[in-house]
């Protein structure tokens, strides 16, 4: 998946990712090429000491959240700008017990939000996140 970012102001494409997993020997691309990564290989990663390259801010936030790493998510959304950004900061803050944090960005990731169990966020948030 690939996710352009316009600035509002510049009308121009100011960021661009790519989220996948690298897959080795397509004969059709001579070499390597990226498919969209899945929430279950998501989850599957967080075995590993490092998140998977290639995830975008607020995807790698929640691996460092899953990995019981709260400021390091926190820092990697704190100040991103992006629907998907805001909403995985208004997770952390849900998580954190700050509700009124939480909802200022729930309102500015342009959320309504149903309040279920965390748990549940955080694999809605994966879901949405990884395509």
């Amino acid at each position: 998946m690939i996710r352009f970012y316009q600035s509002k102001s510049l009308g121009k494409v100011i960021h661009i990712t790519m989220v996948g997993v690298k897959i080795d020997g397509d004969p059709r691309k001579g070499g390597l090429w990226w498919r969209d990564m899945t929430a279950e290989e998501l989850r599957a990663s967080l075995r590993d000491d490092e998140p998977p390259s290639g995830l975008t801010a607020p995807t790698a936030s929640l691996w460092w959240d899953a990995k019981g790493d709260w400021a390091r998510a926190h820092a990697l959304v704190d100040e991103l700008e992006t629907p998907e950004g805001m909403a995985v900061h208004a997770y952390l803050h849900r998580k954190e017990g700050q509700a009124w944090n939480a909802d200022y960005w729930y309102e500015r990731a342009g959320r309504r939000f149903h309040r279920a169990a965390l748990e549940e966020e955080w694999e809605a948030l994966a879901e949405g996140l990884t395509g």
